[in-house]
């Protein structure tokens, strides 16, 4: 018994200085030399968690059109469609149109950056679709058909940028120069189109000025050519110049005062002008365009009272009227000397022959003017107006007098209200004209009311 006494000694010593340790005493001094205890090891580093950050983003408008037109000529969207004659039934009656089938919807998606490349893709798409032949009205307006209107992916570096899909053109550097117009664009003499392209572009980015340089190949406007459409382009901001930019109806943003030059180099390849074609015809065609948007007093979209903005654009060229919205003039491919049919591997209004069996381009030029005008004090309402004009110098050899525009001009004012961030409400008056080769004159007025619920 005697033998466990000093080991009993050690041990009530031990919880001693634990307990008055926990409560804050002082431990007696040990009474056996014992070993300093060791420091807590750390625990080891560890990496922050890796997550996948994918951001997707929903947006796009309900819209609804109420259109009034002064003859039967248009659907909702004119474009440059031929409006009818006066002295015909069409060309002397009014029109009524109703309906929603603007309305929009999108995504954007967004990849976490790999290995320097940010990835993105869009999609985006309306119900303006082709509509099977002899669909009645109301299958027309009350069931229309989806379609498409972006669908591309996008690779973009510090050294190139890479968008493969369809979008809209390069020519014309479009979205940016387009107009603010209640009218559902492209309105007569806008540059309007997109295409399915792969193009590769770079962005020099400075303080005072951006420089962007790009080159696509684009759907071929005749796939039968076998040659994509070339197209190349320019364009030069300077950044602190900003203006408010309404494109289209919905489309409110803040950009920067820049000028672009772009062009276009096609090639067409149609059989030759007989009923049974041996052999080919070849001809090519080429069109430039210069546009520019001028904030002419700057504004933000906090502060956007007062802001005024100008948007200007010409383009002139042959064989490119594909990348306007329903342009032929009425042109089209002569009957054969000798009778029979001409089977033509080409969309009308590009490359046609003669009577005297020449394969000519279609020579078109077009200019817009459109000036937009935010009200104090906060800009929710404000004021536009645009004008375009076109001519063709040759488009009287493409058909018959009676049914051939070659000159037509377009005016339109438009008042707009944002009766909340998402509502908004607008009001147009729209002139069209076109003087036929025959010298006859046809107009249409056209009055419309949109109301759109922008997301």
């Amino acid at each position: 018994m005697h033998k466990l006494l000093p080991s009993l000694f050690v041990v009530s010593s031990c919880l001693c200085r634990i307990a008055l340790a926990q409560t804050g005493g002082t431990a007696p001094p040990p009474t056996t030399t014992e070993a300093a205890p060791k420091a807590p090891t750390p625990p080891a580093p560890t990496s922050p968690p890796v997550t996948t950050k994918w951001n997707a983003t929903l947006y796009g408008f309900v819209q609804v059109d109420v259109i009034s037109d002064s003859t039967e000529s248009f659907n909702e969207s004119a474009g440059n469609g031929i409006i009818s004659r006066p002295g015909t039934y069409a060309g002397g009656h009014k029109r009524l149109t109703m309906g929603a089938r603007h309305s929009r919807i999108g995504f954007r998606i967004n990849a976490p950056e790999f290995s320097g490349i940010r990835a993105s893709a869009n999609i985006e798409a309306d119900f303006l679709g082709n509509q099977p032949p002899g669909i009645t009205e109301s299958a027309l307006f009350v069931n229309p058909t989806f379609r498409v209107r972006h669908a591309f992916l996008k690779m973009e570096t510090d050294y190139i940028d890479v968008l493969i899909g369809q979008t809209w053109q390069l020519f014309g550097f479009q979205g940016y120069f387009h107009p603010n117009t209640v009218e559902i664009q492209g309105v007569p003499g806008q540059v309007f189109s997109r295409s399915p392209q792969i193009r590769l572009s770079h962005t020099f980015k400075s303080e005072p000025v951006s420089v962007e340089v790009a080159v696509a190949a684009s759907r071929a406007p005749q796939r039968d050519a076998f040659a994509p459409d070339g197209q190349a382009g320019v364009r030069v901001m300077w950044n602190g110049w900003k203006g408010v930019h309404t494109i289209g109806g919905t489309g409110t943003s803040v950009d920067p005062l820049a000028i672009g030059v772009s062009g276009a180099l096609r090639r067409f390849d149609v059989p030759e002008f007989s009923a049974m074609p041996a052999t080919d015809v070849s001809t090519s065609g080429s069109a430039y365009s210069i546009d520019l948007l001028l904030p002419i007093i700057p504004g933000t979209l906090k502060e956007r009272g007062n802001a005024l903005t100008l948007n200007a654009s010409f383009a002139n060229g042959s064989g490119f009227a594909d990348l306007f919205t329903g342009l032929n003039g009425g042109t089209r491919f002569p009957g054969l000397p000798g009778g029979g049919t001409y089977n033509a591997n080409i969309d009308t209004g590009l490359a046609i022959f003669t009577p005297t069996g020449e394969l000519q381009t279609v020579d078109w030029r077009a200019f817009l003017v459109g000036l937009q005008y935010y009200l104090p004090p906060d800009g929710k309402l404000w004021a536009s107006g645009n004008f375009s004009q076109m001519y063709s110098a040759n488009a009287a050899s493409f058909g018959p007098a009676s049914g051939v525009f070659n000159h037509s001009w377009w005016a339109d004012g438009n008042i707009f209200y944002d009766l909340t961030p998402a509502v908004r409400f607008g009001l147009e008056y729209a002139y069209f004209s076109q003087t036929f080769v025959d010298n006859v004159n046809a107009t249409n007025h056209r009055v419309q009311f949109s109301a759109w619920y922008i997301f």
